[in-house]
């Protein structure tokens, strides 16, 4: 791990550290599931996605569906990871009432993908590296469902056999800020390359965080997995309570004891769920009905040349093709859309006056009306039309804003809204010399302070301003007032 940035706790005993590693549940984006040809989706009625072989019916078997395999290959190599040309699936046996066969079809010692990495970036802007440990295959179980009869549990098994990737990070991060850093470096990079929707609120993607504690330096504690926490909020939360509750016990001079607990978000706290089980808990053994997973590697390496632009090499090209900062080329990259937003806005324009916009004004009101940037009411190419008044001198920025809002409320392209409304930038010299003559006669004081002291100009530019209602183009303004007052 380079970099490493610890959140240190304050005990009663001196500092600690925190230790995170995260098992990231990711569900494959495929038409159907993991074994079966059952419909994968969201919304469906109860058990209305359910084939024999999810139901576990006897005699029925399970078939793999290679576009899930290749999602695998393709979220694989986006992580810069070792493809395993061998693989295989294994039993993991444990007994849930939504899971009918009674055990979950996975991948123990021989993953599809190995070793890979992420780089991460902090809020600061500096960067951390996360190890990536294995991305394995493995069918979900169902749901069940509690609230629906006092008496009796009911069980959904729509989402039985859907395919999810289980992406296993070593206990690279030191804070909760860093984990949810991750998370959402992760799911950037899974969006972008198409293998997930990276859908939270959905439970496609979800987290579960090992969390320890230990003196800086010392050996690694015993830790804590906190199950299918689906937020990056809750992700901190869980992380912050479950790292002071384990300090605390600690120096009270008791033991930390290993076991699986949820995060409550409703009182902020964790609570034990079962005792964590070991690998040989489950009793894994390869699936008989299954042979090994062979990779032709010419399929690999085709594969790999299709790979999307990810967010880090984009990032770097904007910054090199359009000279805009780490930051705002980082702001932009979070998302595939946002970038391509941009990209469409730039064209022809003043790259950083629209990344500008985008990123400042754009950002900011769809984040107020919960929207995403393919929902924003204002397309890409009537950004750039603002830029170009603005370009052209035809707006001020001041009045740009305004168009800005007219242009949320769907009244019109920005020159439309300019000429309708009579925005437009006063810039006839002679008209300004008169104004701004008057105003330098009425306050002879403030003129001479202007002379002794030239920064304060900036008050009778604000008359200047106030008195065109803003249009006044300030360029302009100020050349004359530069002429009028100077100090010789």
């Amino acid at each position: 791990m380079s970099d490493v940035k610890s959140k240190l706790i304050d005990g009663a005993t001196g500092p600690w550290e925190i230790v995170l590693g995260l098992e990231v549940h990711a569900q494959v984006a495929s038409k159907a599931k993991l074994f079966s040809g059952a419909a994968v989706g969201f919304g469906a009625g109860p058990n209305e996605q359910v084939s024999f072989v999810d139901a576990a019916m006897p005699g029925m078997l399970p078939v793999i569906n290679r576009r899930c395999v290749e999602q695998a290959v393709i979220t694989g190599l986006g992580l810069k990871a070792k493809i395993n040309e061998w693989s295989r699936f294994d039993r993991k046996n444990y007994f849930y009432p939504d899971l009918p066969q009674g055990y979950q079809i996975s991948q123990f010692k021989d993953p599809i993908v190995g070793e890979g990495l992420i780089e991460v970036e902090r809020d600061d802007g500096s960067v951390f590296v996360v190890r990536i440990e294995r991305l394995h295959l493995e069918q979900d179980a169902g749901k069940s469902i509690h609230d629906l009869d006092p008496n009796a549990t009911m069980v959904d098994l729509n989402r039985a056999g859907t395919a999810l990737m289980e992406i296993v990070s070593y206990p690279d991060m030191r804070s909760s800020e860093e984990a949810a850093a991750y998370v959402k470096k992760l799911r950037s990079i899974l969006r972008y390359l198409g293998t997930c929707d990276g859908d939270m609120e959905k439970g496609n993607l979800r987290a579960d965080v090992n969390v320890s504690v230990r003196r800086p330096g010392d050996p690694l504690g015993t830790r804590c997995e906190i199950k299918n926490v689906n937020s990056y909020r809750y992700i901190q939360q869980a992380i912050e309570y479950e790292a002071r509750r384990q300090v605390a016990i600690i120096e009270d001079g008791g033991t930390i004891r290993q076991e699986t607990r949820l995060f409550d978000p409703g009182k902020g706290e964790t609570r034990s769920m079962r005792s964590k089980e070991e690998a040989h808990d489950y009793r894994y053994f390869p699936d008989p009905d299954l042979l090994p997973l062979v990779l032709d590697p010419d399929w690999i390496k085709a594969i790999e040349a299709g790979l999307p632009e990810l967010p880090d090499a984009k990032r770097a090209r904007l910054v090199e093709q359009y000279g805009l900062s780490t930051y705002d080329a980082g702001v932009l990259v979070i998302e595939q859309a946002r970038a391509d937003y941009f990209e469409r806005a730039a064209a022809g324009r003043d790259a950083k006056l629209v990344a500008n916009w985008v990123t400042n004004e754009l950002l900011a009101r769809l984040a107020k009306d919960g929207l995403e940037i393919d929902a924003s009411p204002i397309p890409s190419n009537d950004v750039a039309g603002l830029v170009k008044l603005l370009e052209d001198g035809v707006i001020s920025s001041k009045i740009a804003k305004e168009v800005f809002e007219h242009m949320w409320a769907g009244e019109g392209t920005p020159a439309a809204i300019v000429e309708a409304r009579g925005l437009t930038q006063v810039s006839d010299t002679g008209a300004l010399e008169t104004l701004i003559d008057g105003l330098i006669a009425a306050n002879p004081g403030q003129a001479e302070a202007v002379k002794a002291k030239p920064q304060a100009v900036g008050w009778f530019v604000g008359q200047v301003m106030k008195a065109t209602a803003g249009k006044a183009n300030p360029a302009t303004v100020n050349a004359i007032l530069r002429a009028r007052l100077a100090g010789d």
